[in-house]
């Protein structure tokens, strides 16, 4: 039996070098690190400011949210070709500087029109530059690995989260203007040279998926290629809507505590803005101990099995912290919703490769996240107008739940489709 140490070598360094797919997954941790410090996961706490500063309802807070990943999502399917057609490191270049020069630009704002038209601009900068781009890179990179790979990118993302009370400190040091202005130099220096670093596929450095050339010599089968399905194909197939709806369903948990999180935490169980952003680093940094976790037993198990009790942990999680009335409640949210969300996050990727391959991935990507853009920007809306009404967050994160955990179905239900070119398991 080999030893642990055996195993990890042989997945970095398969040839006898590193693999050149563990750089792009390094470089598309940090990027991902970049967006999610700064903004997707420090937004809630730019609400508690410029509430203060404009007035601004929760619900005009939320709907900006909400127009961005409406902006993204309608974005996709031309996204996905573009990425498809000219490569990631182009695009990503491109959303990079957009993302940064935007940042600079939020620090001027003045009006609620123009916060409203520069975050146009970070989110077609941050959907440029960002997941989905990277993404289709890494499908290609990798097969056997494909949900190690997604994972540990991800993870990113989380510590980007965790990094979040560093964002709070600024933001009460030096004001919401000054750290977004300094936030936006920091994207340029340090997110242009990692795109650098990203490929489109293996092909072009004259290597393979995985690194691994051929399996023959250790006895062992290479692995099944994966069916290479046109986005045309994926969509006539009810798992491609199922796992688009199952996805867009989770989102609205994922989405209206991104934005309302903190006020919640704020307004209704009356923490301090640095004790909501230390919540806030302890969900994320579940969610990291959660990529780590999915990332193994995406390539292992069921990833249908694996959305579906996520998406179980996700509903419980949100009426914890909406009925919360102790500190253990609190907690206890975070460890179900970070680690759902973490576990749930390689398999999004994973499970769509694996159904319809990696050829077409970014064009698919795209078309599926104008099903999925529904949930991430209904989620805030829902939560923040029933706040305004209500007064406080109780019956939004309640109706989000229960929608949450009727999403868990579609999961349950995406059966792998058929091969492409044998004949379709079409919708009609």
């Amino acid at each position: 039996m080999r030893s642990v140490r055996d195993r990890i070598d042989q997945l970095l360094r398969p040839a006898g070098h590193v693999f050149y797919g563990w750089w792009i997954v390094g470089a598309s941790s940090g990027i991902q690190w970049l967006a999610a410090m700064l903004w997707m996961q420090s937004y809630g706490a730019y609400v508690v400011l410029l509430q203060a500063d404009f007035g601004w309802s929760k619900t005009v807070m939320a709907a900006a949210f909400a127009l961005t990943r409406i902006e993204s999502g309608i974005l996709g399917p031309a996204q996905g070709w573009l990425v498809d057609r000219f490569g990631p490191r182009l695009i990503l270049t491109i959303g990079t500087l957009i993302f940064g020069l935007s940042f600079m630009l939020f620090s001027q704002v003045e009006s609620l029109l123009g916060f409203y038209l520069v975050f146009a601009l970070i989110a077609l900068g941050s959907s440029l530059g960002g997941f989905a781009t990277l993404m289709v890179s890494l499908v290609n990179w990798f097969n056997r690995h494909r949900a190690k790979a997604v994972s540990v990118s991800q993870l990113g993302f989380s510590i980007g989260g965790m990094s979040v009370p560093l964002v709070v400190l600024s933001l009460e040091a030096f004001g919401w203007r000054a750290t977004a202005f300094y936030s936006g130099i920091l994207v340029l220096v340090l997110g242009l040279p990692l795109v650098r670093l990203v490929r489109h596929r293996p092909e072009d450095r004259g290597d393979v998926p995985d690194g691994i050339r051929s399996n023959l010599t250790n006895g062992e089968a290479p692995p099944p290629s994966a069916p290479d399905f046109t986005a045309r194909q994926a969509m006539r197939t009810w798992p491609f809507w199922l796992i688009s709806f199952g996805h867009a369903f989770a989102l609205l948990a994922v989405s209206s505590l991104m934005v309302h999180l903190a006020p919640h935490l704020t307004e209704g169980l009356d923490y301090s803005l640095a004790a909501a952003g230390l919540v806030v680093a302890l969900m994320t940094g579940c969610q990291m101990v959660g990529q780590l976790i999915g990332g193994y037993l995406g390539d292992k198990l069921d990833k249908r099995l694996i959305c579906f009790a996520c998406m179980l942990a996700h509903g419980a999680g949100m009426l914890l912290v909406a009925y919360a009335t102790s500190l253990a409640m609190v907690v206890l949210f975070t460890l179900l919703h970070g680690l759902a969300w973490g576990v749930r996050g390689p398999q999004m990727v994973a499970l769509r490769a694996d159904y319809f391959g990696a050829t077409s991935f970014g064009t698919i990507m795209g078309f599926s996240s104008l099903i999925v853009m529904l949930g991430m920007s209904a989620g805030p809306i829902i939560a923040g107008y029933m706040a305004d009404r209500s007064g406080d967050y109780q019956s939004g994160f309640t109706v989000l739940a229960v929608l949450v955990l009727v999403g868990g179905f579609c999961f349950l239900l995406a059966r792998p489709p058929k091969r492409a070119g044998r004949g379709l398991e079409a919708v009609s």
